[in-house]
């Protein structure tokens, strides 16, 4: 089996009336590497994966398969196959029928075409299907019979479009780890959609975080989880909510770094590797996220940076609890870009760098200029909830025994290695360590 590297510059697509679905993305997928586009709804990764099939046009920028452009290549000469969310199959072949149908269209030789088939479905588990209909199937049966599809004539490319995301949450885990396992074994370069934070994290060699069209971040699922590019790529790769908190930064009399949240400061020495970089904020506000586990209940009189106020509410998970905390403090969303329309197919600038693994992130929203009417004026989108009257809770990790009680004080410790520091536009103030 050949395996294909697959390159997009610059990439851009624009649908009639001006919707920009994907602006100007640069991206490489490395010979035999599982690569995960991920990020929410209508972010724009099913419109890429479509234009890497041919199934969708590319408005501007080059899409190369194993070096070769192939802007214009028919889907049939770009040897990828295609597993879609709803797995659809010949309804009027049975199993066997539709794992051979690709082969039978190459004109294999039916000896082998029966020997892939029978390695094929067991290797998948539904062997003992082959003489069934699809549907007389459940979903994950059908699932492993359209990659099966797709996987049986050899491609140099998979592109998995949420193949995952009808089945239920037992099937969707014992499916992700044949997936998984199937791919690697074949070595095959693998580009796989999903809205899906744990399929990204435990499925990817490295993955491309989207929003509204635009690359986010781009690594391994360490490096983007522990490093994350931008605010959205921290809160969206989440498992519990992140904290994300407004803070003002100050430098009184040049001795430490203060961040200044109101109520409440956290100092941070010159001697963090952050600091000279945060302090080129000085004066001005940040975005601070911490994720839950970066919080540590204490008792009162414990010295060091902390926060405390009046445990709201706390909650059950099975394996943990988690604690509520009102701290007072104002609440923050991540920063995303606004929708965006342009102008007779031709993608504005919106900040950010192609090729980037996070660039600066600008909040942009067109009018169509029709009959000689004049741009919208760009309009900065505010990271502030309710102009900083709503409060936030402190989302915090209690373990499998909870500490506190709701309606007790609550007193947490904050690990000022697992800060994040963000600008207002939620870019990171501190480089990620890549």
């Amino acid at each position: 089996m050949t395996m294909s590297t697959v390159v997009l510059d610059s990439v851009t697509k624009v649908y009639p009336g001006g919707h920009l679905a994907v602006d100007r993305m640069s991206l490489r997928a490395e010979e035999g590497e599982l690569l995960v586009l991920l990020g929410p709804s209508g972010c724009g990764k099913s419109t890429l994966l479509r234009m890497i099939a041919g199934l969708e046009e590319i408005t501007s920028g080059d899409l190369y398969l194993d070096g070769r452009i192939a802007n214009d290549l028919a889907p049939r000469d770009r040897d990828v196959a295609m597993v879609f969310q709803n797995g659809a199959l010949y309804p009027h072949r049975t199993v066997r029928g539709n794992l051979s149908f690709p082969l039978e269209i190459a004109k294999v030789d039916p000896a082998m075409v029966r020997e892939r088939v029978l390695e094929l479905s067991r290797a998948l588990h539904i062997d003992e299907t082959l003489d069934r209909r699809p549907g007389t199937l459940s979903g994950g049966q059908r699932q492993r019979v359209a990659m099966g599809r797709a996987i049986v004539r050899q491609p140099s490319l998979f592109l998995m479009d949420e193949p995952l995301s009808n089945l239920d949450a037992g099937m969707r885990t014992e499916l992700r780890m044949e997936i998984s396992s199937l791919v690697r074994a074949l070595g095959v370069t693998t580009i796989y959609v999903t809205h899906d934070q744990i399929e990204a994290l435990t499925l990817a060699d490295r993955i491309a975080i989207m929003n509204r069209g635009i690359l986010q971040d781009v690594g391994t699922p360490g490096q983007i989880y522990n490093d994350p590019a931008t605010a959205f790529v921290a809160a969206f790769l989440s498992s519990q909510q992140l904290n994300l908190l407004s803070a003002t930064v100050r430098t009184p009399q040049n001795q430490y770094i203060m961040l200044d949240f109101g109520l409440h400061q956290i100092t941070m020495p010159w001697t963090d590797p952050r600091a000279y970089a945060v302090s080129q904020h000085t004066g001005s506000q940040i975005i601070v996220g911490i994720r839950p586990d970066g919080l540590t209940p204490i008792p009162d009189g414990v010295d060091g940076p902390h926060f405390s106020g009046r445990v709201r509410t706390l909650e059950y998970h099975g394996h943990e609890w988690l604690a509520y905390l009102e701290v007072g403090i104002p609440a923050v969303v991540a920063p995303e870009p606004a929708p965006t329309l342009v102008a007779d197919g031709h993608a504005g600038g919106n900040g950010h760098a192609p090729g980037g693994t996070g660039g600066k992130v600008r909040s942009m929203m067109r009018r169509l200029i029709s009959g000689g009417e004049e741009e919208a004026e760009e309009q900065p989108a505010s990271p502030f909830i309710s102009g900083h009257h709503r409060r936030t809770d402190l989302v915090v990790r209690l373990g499998s025994r909870p500490v506190w009680r709701s309606g007790e004080h609550g007193r947490v410790a904050v690990d000022l290695s697992r800060l994040m520091l963000f600008t207002l536009e939620g870019n990171r103030i501190d480089p990620p360590r890549r």
